[in-house]
């Protein structure tokens, strides 16, 4: 007997389906904190950050090689090395030469540490031709910066790269609709978080809940038979409490 008592002492049973019922009756404050939450995130995106704006420019990646006839034709491989050409590209469009030279021609103020940060470049749909993207707090000097570049980048490519060339696509244009941040991202996240955290504090005070609610609970966890139950004498009717009183 004092051995079963001893092992009962040693292990530590989590009754999920009384945690679940915790939760449930708490429900009214995961809503409340994840409401309060949303609309921190919601507040903060709204109000409190900045918003930024992008603009892009389009450039063709052109390394056209001449034929064994003499005459200029575009093949396969060379749609291929064009592609293969990007991430040079790229990195010489990221150098500090480069982005000084954008400076100078858009009359800004930025260091090109600054400008590195703000440029972006990538393939469009994997083809040949070039996107370069520019975030800025201003929509019209994301555009201004992006055409400084078409008009700088390929001069420079041709003094770098042999036989190479680029030729504009596309030219930017302000975009009046913010990329950042994201109103609908920032609220689901304050929201989930919320949740998250009201459920984990929940959970933590359900497993430290050592109250003997009512007599499933004792036969369940302790096995212990139940010997007299005693009414709440301060409610009535369908509210009456119970007290439980079990045998070891």
């Amino acid at each position: 007997m004092e051995k079963t008592e001893q092992t009962a002492r040693d292990y530590y049973t989590i009754d999920i389906f009384h945690m679940l019922k915790y939760i449930w009756k708490k429900v009214w404050i995961v809503v409340i904190v994840g409401l309060l939450t949303a609309a921190v995130g919601f507040s903060a995106s709204a109000f409190f950050m900045t918003p930024k704006y992008s603009a892009s420019v389009m450039l063709y990646i052109n390394n056209k090689t001449l034929s064994i006839d003499g005459i200029g034709s575009i093949t396969q491989g060379d749609i291929t090395a064009s592609q293969s050409l990007l991430k040079t590209y790229t990195v010489i469009l990221k150098t500090r030469t480069t982005l000084e030279a954008v400076i100078d021609k858009s009359d800004l103020g930025y260091s090109y540490q600054e400008l590195e940060k703000m440029v972006d470049a990538s393939s469009a749909n994997g083809t040949e031709i070039m996107k370069v993207t520019v975030t800025s707090e201003d929509p019209y000097e994301a555009a201004r910066i992006a055409n400084s570049i078409a008009e700088v980048f390929p001069v420079r490519i041709s003094e770098i790269i042999e036989g190479s060339s680029i030729e504009v696509v596309d030219s930017a244009i302000p975009i009046l609709q913010k990329v950042s941040p994201s109103i609908t991202k920032y609220t689901a996240v304050g929201l989930l978080i919320g949740v998250l955290a009201s459920v984990s504090v929940l959970v933590v005070f359900a497993l430290l809940d050592d109250v003997i609610h009512d007599e499933e609970y004792v036969l369940t966890t302790y096995n212990y038979p139940v010997l007299a139950k005693i009414p709440d004498l301060n409610s009535s009717g369908s509210d009456k409490k119970y007290g439980y009183y079990y045998s070891k």
